[in-house]
C-alpha cells in the first residue's frame, strides 16, 4: 500500500477549550518494532482527549502528542516482528495517542480485527469503551451474573456498553442518566431501570428497588465529586466501587464508615498508561469474551455523530455539551 510522506493530524495548539484543536500537516508516522501502521477509516472521541486538550491529561512518555485513544481502519504497513496482520486487513485498535490523524503507528498487539457484522466506523467505536469496561466492570469489579450493577453516565460511550454487556452476562442493571430521552436509552439498551438525577437520588432509588440486597453489587463510577460518598451509600454489603475518572472532581468530604461496616472495596483505575503487555492481555479476554456477542448481533456500539477529522472542534463541543447518547467519531 502506498503511504504518503505527510498527513493531516489534529495538534492541540494550547490549553483550552474546543478551537484548540487545529488540523496541520505532519510527517507520516513509521511502524517501529513490532508495530503495524493503520491507514485510519474512523476514529473514537473520548472524556480523556477533552481532559489532555486542557493540559489535564498528558500523553504518556512515547505516545504522540496529538490525541486520539481508538481507531479502526487498514494495516498500510506490517513492520518488523510482527506476525497476525499483514497489509490489507481491517483491523481496530487502542492506541495511547495519535487518533485524530489519517494514519498511526501501534503496537500490532493492541489491535484486533474488526469484529464480523460491524463497519469500520462502528469498529472505532469500541475499543477504548470495551478495553475500559471489561478490565474495570469484569476484572477489578468482578461483577457476576445476578449481581446488581449500577453504572454513572449511561448514556455516555462508556456507559452505553456497560449496559450491554453487563445485562447480556446476567447482572441487574440500574444506571443513572441527565434526561427522560437518556434514561429511555439506557432502558432500552438494557438497564432494568434508569435514574434521572436531575430528578432522584440514586441512593434512593437502589434502596427502594434491590430489597433484600440493599443496593449495588459493583459500581462505575466516572463522575466522582459527592458521588464519592454517595456510592459508599448505594453500595450492597461486600460491594466493589471502581472509579475510572472524576468528572466532578477527585476531592469530597467522605464518610468512610459504610466502607467498613459493609465491607466495601473501593478502587480505581487508569487504562492509558498501562504496558503494551497488559493492553494485549485485555485485547486477548476481549476477543475470548466479547467479540463473539458482536459477531452474533447481540451487542452494537452506540454511535450518535459523526464529524470530519477537521471538525474535531465541533466533536469536542458535542461531548462537553453531553448531548450525546453513546458514541461520537471522527472520519479522516
Amino acid at each position: 500500500m502506498s503511504v504518503p510522506e505527510h498527513m493531516t493530524a489534529i495538534s492541540i495548539a494550547f490549553a483550552g477549550g474546543p478551537d484548540a484543536l487545529k488540523p496541520v500537516e505532519m510527517r507520516t508516522p513509521y511502524p517501529g518494532e513490532g508495530e503495524v501502521l493503520i491507514k485510519i477509516a474512523a476514529a473514537g472521541v473520548n472524556r480523556p482527549d477533552v481532559m489532555q486538550r486542557k493540559g489535564l491529561y498528558p500523553p504518556p512518555p512515547g505516545a504522540p502528542d496529538t490525541p486520539g485513544l481508538e481507531v479502526a481502519g487498514t494495516i498500510a504497513i506490517a513492520g518488523r516482528g510482527t506476525s497476525r496482520f499483514k497489509e490489507g486487513d481491517e483491523v481496530c485498535a487502542l492506541v495511547p495517542g495519535g487518533g485524530y490523524a489519517e494514519y498511526v503507528a501501534v503496537a500490532e498487539a493492541t489491535c484486533l480485527p474488526v469484529p464480523k457484522g460491524l463497519s469500520l466506523k462502528e469498529a472505532a467505536a469500541i475499543p477504548e469503551t470495551v478495553f475500559t469496561v471489561w478490565t474495570n466492570v469484569f476484572e477489578r469489579g468482578g461483577l457476576q451474573s445476578g449481581e446488581v450493577f449500577l453504572v454513572h453516565g449511561g448514556s455516555s460511550g462508556i456507559g452505553t456498553m456497560a449496559i450491554m454487556l453487563a445485562s447480556k452476562r446476567g447482572a441487574t442493571v440500574f444506571a443513572t442518566a441527565g434526561s427522560a430521552e437518556k434514561c429511555a436509552a439506557c432502558v432500552a439498551l438494557g438497564a432494568t431501570r434508569a435514574i434521572n438525577y436531575m430528578e432522584e437520588d440514586f441512593v434512593a432509588v437502589l434502596k427502594a428497588e434491590t430489597g433484600k440486597q440493599r443496593g449495588a453489587n459493583v459500581i462505575l463510577d466516572m463522575v466522582g465529586g459527592d458521588y464519592i460518598d454517595r456510592n459508599l451509600k448505594a453500595a450492597a454489603h461486600g460491594g466493589r466501587i471502581v472509579n475510572i475518572a472524576f468528572l466532578n472532581g477527585s476531592q469530597a468530604d467522605v464518610n468512610f464508615m459504610p466502607m467498613l461496616l459493609k465491607h466495601l472495596t473501593l478502587t480505581a483505575s487508569t487504562l492509558r498508561s498501562r504496558p503494551v503487555a497488559e493492553k494485549a492481555r485485555l485485547a486477548a479476554a476481549l476477543e475470548e469474551n466479547v467479540w463473539p456477542l458482536f459477531a452474533d448481533g447481540e451487542i452494537k456500539p452506540q454511535i450518535h455523530a459523526e464529524f470530519p477529522l477537521a471538525q474535531a472542534e465541533k466533536a469536542h463541543e458535542m461531548m462537553e455539551a453531553s448531548t450525546h447518547i453513546g458514541k461520537i467519531i471522527l472520519l479522516p
